[in-house]
């Protein structure tokens, strides 16, 4: 098990001395189709080009533009949205208004199937979830950067604030926020939602009730990251597809399972004792 937590930093494993590994990392470059040829991550001027962490025996996907890899998970939605002969493209960062005319947020990727003239006939919407991390990331990174050659078999184990993923975040500040608003707005329009997702993260969620794909109004993909030897490189694979109702699927996911209120009054009786127990007050004495 390995004793640091990056998985891939610009998109090859620590431990990958080959001149493009090298290359990538000295002039800071994405080779997951990010809108510009550099990694943008955290901060363009020193970016964070972390992909992935590792967590036990996992690789955990942090950063939303690592999804990208050949643009298979644009194939794997467009196949949820449209008919098998459909003409389409795909779009990135679009800009969703509500019926206010308020900002509602960017999708990351509309799917967009078009005719003949190249008029729009369908769309369906994309969400790319990548995993929080808790911790510092930073820190390893930079040290890791300093001299990748001699640091790519360091351990940060008994460092503080050691990252790991932060799946709880990642499903209640971001993925449940995101498809209330967005996918809410797509599901009134009937129009498809599908969420590419990291197959560690889709494992903390709720279960989910399954429909057929024809009945499905959102379609989750989940992926993993699977080391190719040879290479020494992660290559992006489908894990697998669930398909399930739009409302059900958010009300699993915002709705926690709630505890026994039995235990819930045993703590406000105990912070009530103690609030309503008068200090004991000696005197001189007795100490």
């Amino acid at each position: 098990m390995t004793k640091q937590p990056l998985g891939e930093i610009f998109g090859f494993p620590a431990d990958n001395q080959s001149a493009e590994a090298i290359r990538y990392r000295k002039l800071r470059l994405c080779p997951f189709n990010n809108r510009v040829p550099n990694c943008t991550k955290d901060k363009a001027s020193s970016p964070l080009g972390v992909c992935c962490i590792l967590d036990q025996n996992n690789t955990v996907i942090t950063c939303p533009v690592r999804f990208r890899q050949d643009w298979i998970i644009a194939e794997d939605a467009a196949q949820f949205f449209f008919p098998p002969d459909a003409m389409w493209t795909s779009l990135t960062e679009v800009r969703l208004k509500d019926g206010n005319d308020g900002s509602a947020g960017n999708i990351d990727i509309v799917l967009v199937s078009y005719d003949e003239r190249g008029r729009v006939v369908d769309f369906g919407g994309l969400e790319v979830q990548a995993v929080y991390i808790s911790g510092n990331v930073r820190n390893p990174f930079e040290f890791y950067m300093s001299n990748t050659r001699a640091n790519q078999h360091f351990d940060w184990s008994t460092e503080k604030n050691y990252p790991r993923p932060d799946f709880l975040s990642s499903s209640r500040k971001r993925l449940a926020p995101q498809l209330l608003f967005k996918g809410g707005i797509f599901h009134t329009w009937r129009k498809k939602t599908a969420v590419a997702l990291d197959r560690c993260f889709f494992e903390t969620l709720p279960k989910l009730v399954e429909v057929s794909p024809n009945e499905a109004e959102i379609a989750w993909l989940i992926y993993d990251l699977e080391l190719d030897t040879s290479k020494n490189r992660y290559q992006l694979i489908r894990h697998r597809s669930v398909f399930t109702k739009f409302s059900e699927s958010l009300k699993k996911i915002t709705i926690p399972i709630p505890g026994r209120v039995s235990d819930f009054v045993s703590v406000l009786q105990q912070k009530l004792d103690e609030k309503l127990t008068p200090p004991t007050n000696k005197t001189i004495g007795e100490f």
